[in-house]
């Protein structure tokens, strides 16, 4: 009898707890069992596991033996506990010495003939192990993910002869950093866009914030060319939010591509997709939408087209920069601070107000087509602006507008100032801090408490237009909050006014 205790780390949600792979053989009839809730993919291993072994050169003993993946009320699933469970039955039988495997974590999945295939979702795993006192054994086609995290001790194999030979004093090559990652590719730049100086600069004000913006306009007045080139005036992540971004990312069925390292991400789902596709969900809970959105751009258009239920999901994120999934015996988090972008029309056909004189639609059928999004939706949307059809002469004159690359500065000098003064974006400012650093001066109070009575807006708004003011304020270097940057604010949501 033999019994062998190997190291890895499972998968829940975005966290990664350890699991002991415990491997016991024992008298007995010849059997193969795995315990601990695996999954289908898991109990498949064994013969994976099996055939790898032969064909490596080594003897899978005909006994009983039993693999127990501890703790086990968690679920396991994939492939990455072959090499575990590999390297375990070969221990527990004296085919290698197991003298130094407390120290090691092991990933990887086993093909029939020993090599080691890389594991889809592994990135959550090594965030999780860079603080331990482990090393680390993951497949070579994982060595690029692994080189994103800084003062990683992992080490990379590409076949199950080669771990062996490391455990008998031939080490693995230690897995290099990642260099010259950054994306070459450019995002779309703003000199594409012509006019629509009120939408450019209600975009330059959401980037300089991280606020939550919806356009309204006809068909082909250039909301969704707007959308597209907010992430090209967006200042890059940092390490650390890029490494969160990508361990989300490294969940999908895509997995994560390296060539999208420290940029934003740009989601924009079609208006059929689903609650669960957007909010993240499943029997197995995987990242929506807005997850895949974290420290990024949603980018929902033809937004009352979408299923009322489905945007209702959105108010909470919204506020609180992440989605909980609870099912009966599992409670998931999922990161989705993302910033929203929206378009809509202004009526069902779309030419509500133009010149033309097309649109037919009665004030009942555009309140309703209006009344599919809420009115808790809408106050959480910070700026609502008017993108209007240009007219050909305007098309034609030459492009005077800024690109953005100059816009782009003074949003990283507007962020700069609000991360010294309050190490967060005005967008994520508590009701409490808003009071603190938002006060406005008396004839901006004025001004904001006329626009409140007037207009009946409530007190979510009031908060989202002072924080509104204060990102004004910060794109001219402006300590006090005055009646201009109020005025402003309140211009930028048009439909409190309609």
């Amino acid at each position: 009898m033999g019994l062998a205790v190997i190291f890895c780390r499972g998968l829940e949600g975005l966290s990664s707890p350890p699991v002991k792979v415990e491997v016991y053989l024992s008298g007995g009839l010849p059997a193969f069992n795995i315990v601990g809730l695996p999954e289908a993919a898991v109990r498949e291993s064994k013969d994976r596991v099996r055939s790898a072994l032969r064909s490596a050169g080594f003897d899978v003993p005909p006994r009983r033996i039993t693999v127990n993946l501890a703790p086990a009320d968690l679920p396991k699933k994939g492939g990455r506990f072959d090499l575990p469970i590999a390297i375990g039955i070969l221990a527990a039988t004296d085919q290698l010495p197991a003298g130094e495997l407390h120290s090691y974590e092991m990933y990887g999945e086993l093909s029939l003939d020993g090599s080691i295939n890389p594991v889809r979702d592994l990135l959550p795993s090594l965030l999780a192990a860079r603080d331990g006192d482990r090393e680390l054994i993951i497949p070579t086609g994982n060595q690029a993910v692994a080189g994103l995290v800084c003062g990683l001790p992992a080490r990379s194999a590409s076949h199950l002869l080669a771990v062996c030979e490391h455990f008998r004093g031939e080490a693995l090559p230690l897995c290099p950093p990642a260099a010259n990652l950054s994306s070459v590719a450019s995002a779309p730049d703003l000199l594409d866009v012509r006019g629509q100086l009120l939408a450019r600069r209600a975009l330059e004000i959401a980037a300089a914030g991280g606020h939550s913006l919806l356009m309204i306009g006809p068909p082909g007045s250039g909301k969704t060319m707007l959308a597209k080139r907010l992430p090209g005036i967006l200042p890059g992540l940092d390490d650390a939010d890029a490494l969160e971004c990508a361990a989300i990312a490294s969940l999908t069925r895509n997995g994560f591509n390296p060539r999208d390292w420290k940029r934003r991400p740009f989601r924009c789902p079609h208006h059929t997709a689903s609650a669960a596709a957007l909010v993240g969900g499943g029997r197995d809970p995987q990242p929506g939408e807005i997850s895949l959105a974290h420290h990024g751009v949603l980018f929902l258009d033809e937004l009352p087209e979408f299923p009322r239920q489905v945007l209702e999901t959105l108010r909470e994120p919204l506020e609180s920069g992440e989605i909980h999934i609870a099912r009966v015996s599992r409670r998931v988090r999922f990161p989705a601070a993302f910033q929203m972008i929206a378009a809509m029309n202004p009526c069902p056909c779309g030419y509500l107000g133009d010149p033309s004189g097309r649109c037919h639609c009665s004030a009942q059928v555009v309140l309703r087509y209006r009344h599919r999004l809420s009115g808790p939706l809408l106050d959480r949307l910070d700026i609502q602006v008017p993108v209007p059809r240009l007219p050909i002469e305007e098309l034609r004159e030459k492009n005077l507008a800024e690109g953005s690359r100059a816009v782009a500065r003074r949003v990283l000098a507007a962020r700069s100032i609000q991360f010294r003064r309050q190490e967060c974006l005005n967008a994520q400012l508590t009701p409490p801090r808003v009071d603190e650093l938002c006060r406005p001066g008396k004839k901006a109070g004025a001004l904001l408490s006329a626009a409140m009575t007037r207009l009946s807006l409530s007190a979510r708004v009031y908060h989202r237009l002072l924080r509104l003011a204060r990102t004004i304020a910060d794109l001219e270097s402006s300590d006090e909050l005055g009646g201009a940057h109020v005025a402003e604010a309140i211009t930028l949501r048009s439909l409190d006014r309609a």
